[in-house]
């Protein structure tokens, strides 16, 4: 099942935003009901959750969009890495491979 969050924004094929989604509705709980803990103001307790939810919300998903996008580029280039390792390998250019001084003299 599917959930569209705004009517755009599916949560579920988006990546990070189902936890982005939930850490805001945790921190705009926590920020909401404790500054309703140390005020008495409902009013204003309401504004501070609304505005905890935006601010966690955008700074999860900045944090883990930055990580997603880091361990797509260590993906990418793990996978140039092992490529390039069955290219070379047995060859000359081959880096796991020691060569001798009669091998280095021919190159």
């Amino acid at each position: 099942q599917s959930f569209k969050l705004l009517g755009f924004l599916d949560v579920k094929k988006v990546p990070c935003a189902r936890e982005s989604v939930l850490y805001g509705s945790l921190g705009s709980l926590v920020m909401g009901l404790g500054h309703f803990l140390a005020t008495s103001r409902v009013r204003r307790s309401c504004d501070v959750a609304v505005g905890g939810f935006i601010c966690t919300m955008l700074g999860y998903w900045v944090y883990c969009r930055y990580n997603l996008a880091q361990q797509r580029i260590r993906q990418r280039m793990l996978k140039e890495g092992m490529q390039n390792r069955i290219l070379f390998e047995g060859s000359y250019l081959d880096p796991g491979k020691e060569q001798t001084g009669s091998e280095r003299s021919d190159s």
